[in-house]
């Protein structure tokens, strides 16, 4: 019998192409018309609907991302396993991509102080399962879907070591904050001696040669201590201050 893996509500053969790699490659002039983007566009469409229908009861949440391949007996398990719990205690669920290593503690920690732990899985080509402390899991075939939900139910997020994804998501978030998307959204960054060499090149170079403003980095916020990462996290940024009116000037 065949290696399986999931694809989205599916279990297929290995091998088969995920959808994201289907959609993005130019199409073959023979195509059938039934895998034409515009019909494809239904199946996109109706992955926002499931997943926006599950979200939409969570309640208070915060995104937390990091590597999968941060191993169990590891000090930074630990501690993203003691920043769920944090997140627990304050009243909030955590939301993770559902996977292993960082996404696995948070969540595991998150469950075991008793609060909502959600994951989002993601339709990869060698399978990722959901890890067994998630209390809520929805199934993605598009990257693009599951991005929109780890933002548009969350708070704020928390950034663990990790790899091209979660550098992925750490400069989505800053380009959400930098345009005005999201507004009052702190951005966590878990581990100083990992993150420190990124933010001194964001200063030195991005920064230094005006390509960023001083202000688009005053939404990271730098920690060691989970529950520093969860009081900022689970803490609005301060509202901006009017500009005063001609007339209180005078």
């Amino acid at each position: 019998m065949p290696n399986r893996r999931r694809a989205g509500r599916l279990v297929v053969p290995e091998g088969r192409q995920t959808a994201d790699r289907s959609f993005l490659e130019r199409p073959a002039i023979d195509e059938p018309t039934h895998h034409a983007d515009p019909w494809r566009v239904l199946r996109i469409v109706s992955e926002f609907v499931e997943g926006f229908d599950a979200m939409s009861q969570v309640g208070q949440a915060i995104t937390c991302f990091g590597s999968a391949r941060i191993a169990p007996n590891t000090e930074m398990y630990g501690l993203g396993r003691q920043t769920g719990a944090a997140l627990a205690r304050r009243g909030f669920a955590v939301i993770t991509g559902g996977g292993p290593g960082i996404m696995e503690a948070i969540n595991r920690g998150c469950q075991e102080a008793g609060g909502l732990s959600v994951g989002c899985n993601i339709e990869l080509p060698q399978e990722q399962a959901l890890n067994d402390y998630v209390d809520l899991g929805i199934e993605f075939r598009y990257f693009f879907v599951r991005k929109m939900m780890f933002v548009r139910y969350a708070r704020g997020f928390v950034i663990f070591p990790g790899g091209f994804g979660t550098l992925d998501e750490l400069f989505e978030a800053l380009t959400l904050a930098q345009t005005g998307k999201i507004e009052h959204f702190p951005v966590v960054l878990f581990g100083r001696e990992y993150w420190t060499g990124l933010l001194g090149w964001l200063r030195d170079k991005a920064l230094s040669e005006k390509l960023i403003s001083a202000e688009d980095l005053d939404v990271l916020v730098l920690t060691d201590d989970p529950e520093e990462a969860a009081e900022v996290a689970t803490s609005a940024r301060p509202e901006a201050k009017p500009a005063a009116k001609k007339a209180d000037a005078q």
